[in-house]
């Protein structure tokens, strides 16, 4: 039998992204491999979300190489993310996620009970009939997560899931995720919470300026980062 078409492991080698004379990402080497999150941390413009889009296949590299399971220029349909600030269709909070379904060719009749799982696995069963923009930010959030899994990726990328969301919103998409990652979707994470990332990760990756400034299991970096600005990062101090 033929091993089933996989995106994993996702490698960049020696990738920079460029937009006119500023440098996005600088000769990136990273394996994105299955098994626990990896969390992308790093100041304000240190390219986490360069490098989400990049691993996404939204962006393409300036210079280098990247690879899905080995293969190059392969459409993302076991890929899925979640923008920091997604937009919601005029319709149902269901209907968002029907019109998902659809897109990832659902058959119609099973859509309606995909969606009541999705919704379900969010915590929004009870709110399946109200307008998606009639939502709280945190509500639509989690509904934002719900379609992402429309697909069934193999792979999601979340960009600041939980940014400017109060405690209870943040614990509600948190357990959102950590069930997500159970069911052994690999995620892929930025967020500017080191309290998060302590929570979440398997791995660390540190950015700035669009370089991997270090990366590890979330143990040891935590315990003992090695790179200098990984400690002042840590620290609370401002990387320039």
């Amino acid at each position: 039998m033929r091993a089933p078409v996989t995106d994993l492991p996702i490698m960049l080698e020696e990738v920079s992204v460029l937009a006119g004379d500023a440098v996005l990402l600088d000769r990136v080497t990273l394996a994105l491999a299955a098994g626990s999150p990896t969390v992308l941390i790093g100041p304000n413009g240190a390219g986490k979300t360069t490098l989400l889009r990049l691993a996404m296949g939204l962006v393409a590299p300036s210079r280098g190489r990247v690879s899905w399971g080995g293969r190059e220029h392969v459409e993302p349909t076991r890929r899925a993310i979640m923008f920091q600030r997604p937009a919601m269709l005029r319709r149902s909070a269901a209907g968002n996620i029907r019109y998902a379904l659809a897109a990832a060719g659902v058959p119609r009749a099973h859509r309606k009970a995909r969606a009541s799982e999705l919704l379900a696995l969010v915590g929004l069963d009870t709110l399946a009939d109200r307008p998606a923009r009639k939502l709280s930010g945190g509500e639509q959030q989690r509904l934002a997560l719900a379609r992402a899994l429309a697909r069934e990726p193999q792979v999601l990328f979340l960009d600041e899931p939980t940014a400017s969301l109060d405690p209870a919103a943040t614990k509600a998409i948190e357990d959102a995720i950590r069930t997500i990652a159970l069911r052994g979707v690999k995620v892929v994470m930025s967020t500017h919470d080191l309290g998060e990332a302590r929570r979440f990760a398997g791995e660390i990756v540190l950015l700035h300026r669009g370089s991997v400034i270090e990366r590890g299991p979330a143990d040891a970096f935590f315990a003992a980062p090695q790179a200098p600005q990984a400690r002042r990062f840590l620290a609370g101090e401002l990387l320039l």
